[in-house]
């Protein structure tokens, strides 16, 4: 057989497939090392596209072909199987095929894999052709009926079950879909179960398999579930489709979760979860992420992308409604603030770094390097923009039509912009363009006062990115109030819509000059430039209604003063530590909200900052003096910290709103009561807590403070046997390891019995920890930049998915000194010299040294 080169995909080449598929009949005769699968297929010629049988597969041992019962005439590559156009009948005919697939070997997790002894699928994006021949591709939706053939207990796959006896069960899904959402699973499994009623009167069953021990840790994902139906329902209008709604738990698995049609597979670290073994944050994420694949049903599978340039219609759209629904469901302006902070260390540093790209990108060679958060996060911004632009009304209404008239299709960013303009009457071309210009812009303001008017200058621009030199102006709303010298709101949330590279605004009929609110609730993704003493922040800190600009006036107080700690080697500003302290001992405030303000920010935050600023960041000056920060923060506190400690203890665990945002805050003080007291109350805490937002929280405040190591050794005595648990112990020690000291901790932890890279959550514990701990990745002696290169060689042949996205964290290198960028860039064209390269690293390191 002959492979073929990778090849870069265009979205102006996208065509038609030659044939459609009508129905798909599988069957899975399942064994470790020798899967048969046997495929039986109607096709339709596509009288529009006339052309040759082209089927995708790769990694498959192929047995037998025929067309309508009867051999046919085939040619075979490391990828495809064709079948010339002038060997098939001119109507709808069956194509069969029987292949041949090995599971247990199968590391990558593409297809259909073993994970502790279960059979597993994940097809999105292209992992149906590791399964059996077929035209792997979005647009191509069929109805499947699936018969799985083994002698392990629970045998699963898409819709509703049909007929099940000794050794084998059939599944039917009634609603076509394309392969990417095909799945399967069998294993010896249990089951926590539920139902729901859906707004119809019809009763769905609900069930989340997982191995047996966790099925303890299954019923808060059930309620989950069980909400985000009702959610969906109420705000959407969105009902469930099937019989049964099934979610598994899988250990190996690259990425969160999958939402293939009625058999959700999740990573386990994003469904289990129970108090003992879980913090706050992995009750949230399981919620999150329940939300996230449960609303693809619509979102995603019931209408579908027709081809992978329009990833961001299905995973941004989605994306919104589950941060629509952890608002709901908890704080909107905590939420909010938390989507800010991800959305700026995530997508900011993408656009503003060699891996740029639009929304919906132009071309890929490797689709699973384009799962980004530019596609998922910043698509979801476009959504909220669009919104705010257009009201809620005009909103759902275009949403509903969206439903309607393309339900059952798989459709484009076109067609989804369509509708909002049919429902407003407005053009929305110019809207539009989020999806199709890269890069983050940069929205500068000024302001004149003049006899009762006040006039907010604009101006936007946006750097070049790969690819794309020259920049149009794009549409902003930018929310603003006006706050008045006496601290009241004399203009109240206001949305403008910015189009042009400059636009003022004007207020009339103001009795004394107000104090400009500007971008409140983060109105548009862009970064704000606008000149602004301490007093102005301090005042906005303390007046402002909208509660993401009162954060982010703490927040800009806190840059400013790290800046100037850093820069000029002055201490901080009366202003801030005042400011900061009324604002955290305020016990009107939510204690999420004061936790957040506590926060202050990462060190890869000042490093971009300080970039943005035209300073070369020194990643061990930041550290020093973020940690300077830390302790005269703990010191100006010193008699508030044991208050605030006692009086957010939430007492018994309810993963709720109020406990987890009490137990924020009580974490945020223990760190810096750590710092004053020796470890005492983080030592008494870690011996008493009855949960691991408590527990793990006091270790890693010890750790922290460079103490807690008889506490390390006592939290693997008792968890060592729990892998979710452990993921946590690997990945703490990294995390708050000293500069100096991270890349020894991390190569020694993967000399470490437990630690595997053949599983993803392990890996990404040392390595993603290694990364995200800045001075220590970026330490001067370049040893975390070859450790994880090491490692990434030796990964990529097992698992290129996940070497190709833990690249990333060498893509901010441009940012720093001479000496750093050389050790980077050595490291990446040694990965990139390792011979049998893959193409999802290869594409990722090219585009990377391309900066």
């Amino acid at each position: 057989m002959t492979a073929l080169a990778p090849q870069t995909i265009f979205l102006k080449d996208y065509a038609e497939p030659h044939h459609w598929v009508e129905t798909v009949h599988l069957t899975f005769a399942l064994a470790p090392r020798a899967t048969r699968v046997t495929s039986k297929i109607v096709f339709t010629p596509n009288t529009n596209n006339l052309g040759d049988l082209i089927l995708n597969g790769e990694q498959l041992s192929l047995k037998s072909v025929t067309v309508n019962g009867a051999p046919v005439s085939y040619e075979v590559t490391d990828t495809h199987l064709t079948v010339k156009q002038a060997d098939l009948p001119c109507e709808p005919f069956t194509f069969e095929a029987e292949v041949e697939i090995s599971p247990e070997t199968n590391t990558a997790l593409e297809g259909l894999y073993m994970s502790s002894g279960m059979y597993c699928t994940q097809c999105e994006a292209e992992g149906f052709r590791k399964i059996t021949y077929y035209p792997d591709r979005p647009d191509v939706m069929a109805v499947f009926t699936v018969r799985v053939e083994s002698d392990l207990p629970v045998m699963l796959s898409n819709g509703n079950p049909q007929a099940a006896g000794a050794g084998w069960a059939e599944w039917h899904d009634p609603w076509p879909k394309p392969a990417y959402l095909f799945a399967l699973v069998a294993g010896d499994l249990l089951a926590h179960s539920g139902s729901f009623t859906t707004m119809s009167g019809k009763d769905v069953d609900l069930n989340i398999y997982v191995r047996k021990g966790d099925e303890d840790k299954c019923a808060f994902g059930m309620q989950a579930l069980i909400d985000s139906m009702r959610w969906d329902e109420r705000v959407y209008g969105r009902e469930y489709d099937l019989d049964i709604f099934n979610i598994v738990a899988v250990d190996d698995f690259n990425m969160g979760a999958m939402e293939n049609k009625g058999l959700n597979i999740f990573n386990s670290s994003c469904v289990l979860a129970s108090p003992e073994t879980s913090t706050d944050a992995t009750f949230e994420r399981v919620e999150g992420i329940i939300a996230h694949e449960y609303f693809h049903n619509w979102t995603g599978n019931r209408i579908t992308c027709r081809d992978w340039f329009q990833l961001c219609l299905k995973e941004g759209l989605t994306v919104y409604r589950d941060q629509m629904f952890s608002g709901d469901m908890r704080s909107h302006a905590v939420k909010r603030i938390e989507e800010v902070l991800q959305l700026r260390a995530r997508q900011f540093r993408e656009d503003n770094g060699p891996l740029a790209h639009n929304v919906r990108p132009e071309s890929f060679v490797e689709i699973n390097n384009f799962y980004t958060a530019t596609v998922y996060e910043k698509g979801a911004e476009v959504i909220g923009m669009l919104r705010r632009l257009i009201g809620d009304e005009a909103y759902y209404k275009g949403c509903t039509l969206y439903f309607d008239r393309h339900d059952g299709q798989a459709v484009t960013i076109e067609d989804w912009i369509k509708v909002f303009e049919e429902v407003t009457g407005r053009d929305l071309a110019h809207f539009a363009q989020w999806y199709s210009q890269a890069g983050t812009p940069r929205l500068t303001v000024n302001e004149t006062w003049d006899n009762g008017t006040l006039t907010l200058n604009f101006t936007q621009s946006t750097p070049a990115t790969p690819g794309q030199e020259v920049k149009k102006p794009q549409v902003l709303p930018i929310m603003v109030g006006l706050i008045a010298p006496d601290g009241t709101e004399v203009v109240p949330s206001t949305v403008l819509e910015m189009t042009e590279s400059a636009q003022s605004f004007t207020f009339d009929g103001l009795s004394e000059r107000p104090v400009a609110s500007i971008l409140r609730d983060f109105s548009a993704p862009v970064i704000l430039q606008r000149e602004m003493d301490a007093k102005t922040r301090a005042f906005l800190l303390a007046h402002d209604t909208d509660p993401f600009n009162t954060w982010e006036m703490g927040r800009m107080l806190a840059k400013d003063t790290l800046v100037a700690m850093i820069v000029d080697g002055v201490e901080p500003a009366r202003d801030y530590l005042d400011a900061l302290k009324t604002m955290v001992t305020d016990a009107t405030k939510d204690p999420a909200f004061r936790a957040l303000c506590l926060a202050l920010p990462s060190q890869d935050d000042m490093a971009q900052t300080l970039f943005d600023a035209g300073v070369t960041p020194d990643p061990m000056a930041i550290y020093e003096a973020r940690e300077n920060l830390r302790h005269i923060l703990a010191a100006e506190l010193k008699d508030d910290l044991p208050a605030l400690y006692a009086a957010n203890d939430a007492g018994a665990f309810k993963p709720d709103a109020d406990g987890s945002g009490k137990r924020s805050l009580r974490m945020a003080v223990l760190s810096l009561l750590t710092l004053n007291d020796q470890g005492t109350a983080a030592q008494n805490l870690f011996e008493t807590a009855d949960n691991m937002t408590e527990q793990a929280g006091a270790l890693t405040a010890l750790l922290s403070a460079g103490i807690g190591q008889e506490e390390l050794a006592s939290f693997y005595a008792q968890w060592f046997h729990d892998r979710l648990v452990m993921d946590k112990w690997f990945m703490m020690q990294v995390a708050a390891a000293a500069p100096l000291d991270a890349a020894r901790i991390a190569q020694t932890l993967t000399e470490h019995a437990d630690f595997s890279m053949k599983n993803p959550n392990r890996f990404r514990a040392v390595f993603g920890a290694l990364a995200g701990n800045h001075g220590g990745f970026h330490a001067p002696d370049g040893a975390a930049y070859k450790l994880l290169a090491d490692w990434l060689i030796q990964l990529d042949p097992l698992n290129p998915q996940t070497t190709a996205r833990m690249c990333g964290a060498f893509e901010t290198w441009k940012r720093y000194d001479a000496d750093r960028g050389d050790m980077i860039t050595t490291q990446l064209k040694r990965i990139l010299a390792t011979k049998g390269l893959s193409g999802d690293t290869t594409e990722m390191v090219t585009r990377i040294l391309g900066a």
